[in-house]
Order: C-alpha cells, then sequence, then structure tokens
C-alpha cells in the first residue's frame, strides 16, 4: 500500500514534533494507533463477510471441484507421461547409435573382466590345493619320522637332573619346629 522507510518515519516524527509540540505528541500517537486499529478490524470484517457470502453460494466447492478434475485428467497425475517417455525412447532406440555402440563396448569389457577374475580364482584355487596337499604330505611324513609340526621331536628323551654347584645353589634357612 505505501511504501515508508524507516528515513521517511523519521522526518514525518520530527515534523509531527515541531507542529504538533511535545505536549500533545502523546495523545496524537495515541489516536492514530487507535484509527489504524479500527482500520484493520473493519477490513478483517469485509473480508470475512466476503468469505462467508462464497461459502454460503458454494464458490469454494466449485474451485475444489474444479482442481480435482483437473487433477484427475493431467496425465502427470496419472503417471501416463512418464511411461510415454520410456515407451518413446525405447521406440526410438538404436543398437547401431553411439549409445548402442557403447553399451556393447562396455558388455564386452565386463565380460573380459569376469572372464579374467573367472582365471585368477581358478589359479588361486590350485595354488591354495596344491600348498594344503604339500602340507598334509609333510605332517604325514613329520609323524613317520618322530617329528612334530613345529619340527620338534614329538618326544625327546628324558634329561638327567644334575646337580647345581655349592656355590650357586641358593641356601634356605632351616624350618624352625613349630612349638604347637
Amino acid at each position: 500500500m505505501f511504501d515508508l522507510g524507516w528515513a521517511e518515519l523519521l522526518v514525518i516524527g520530527v515534523v509531527a514534533l515541531i507542529v504538533v509540540g511535545p505536549k500533545d505528541l502523546p495523545k496524537l500517537f495515541r489516536t492514530l494507533g487507535q484509527f489504524t486499529g479500527k482500520a484493520r478490524r473493519m477490513a478483517r470484517e469485509f473480508t470475512s463477510a466476503m468469505n462467508a457470502a462464497a461459502d454460503e453460494a458454494g464458490v469454494k466447492d466449485l474451485k475444489d471441484i474444479g482442481g480435482d478434475i483437473r487433477k484427475a485428467t493431467s496425465p502427470r497425475a496419472m503417471g501416463l507421461d512418464g511411461l510415454e517417455k520410456a515407451a518413446n525412447a525405447f521406440d526410438k532406440w538404436d543398437p547401431n547409435s553411439a549409445t548402442g555402440r557403447l553399451s556393447k563396448e562396455r558388455a564386452e569389457a565386463a565380460q573380459k573382466i569376469r572372464d579374467a577374475a573367472a582365471k585368477k580364482a581358478e589359479e588361486r584355487m590350485a595354488r591354495e590345493r596344491a600348498e594344503a596337499q604339500a602340507a598334509a604330505e609333510a605332517a604325514a611324513e613329520a609323524e613317520t619320522a618322530g617329528w612334530d609340526d613345529e619340527g620338534a621331536v614329538a618326544s625327546p628323551p628324558p634329561r638327567p637332573a644334575a646337580a647345581a654347584p655349592a656355590e650357586t645353589r641358593p641356601e634356605t634357612p632351616p624350618k624352625k619346629a613349630d612349638p604347637a
């Protein structure tokens, strides 16, 4: 409605202060506020009366019904436009186009990758089988030779207990008899 910025309001306030005077300025602002409030109330009552009249006449219902009909007949609302685009793209697809050639190249590259991965997997499995076979043979040979898996003798002969020299033998004090 009105385009009043802070600068314009400041000018109006200074002019009102000069014209009306500092004594009557609060009364002027109070009256101006009451007038503005009455104008807003009247505008609100007018708007609500117009909306009530439109509701009684059924205008709002007609707008809602018209919107519902537009939504129901819209191809986008039905999802038909997406289906139509997909069908057109399928009909227009040419296997000899750049996209078709690229997809063939990609399929060939993917097949080469799958073949190479399968070959590497077979080689790894064969290597693991050979290692397991070699480990099993080594274990069988170690059992027959009397050695365990770590390469030590399975049951070493018992060692004789040697007496420690006197100077290295710890001295233990004699036990005292219990007076109990």
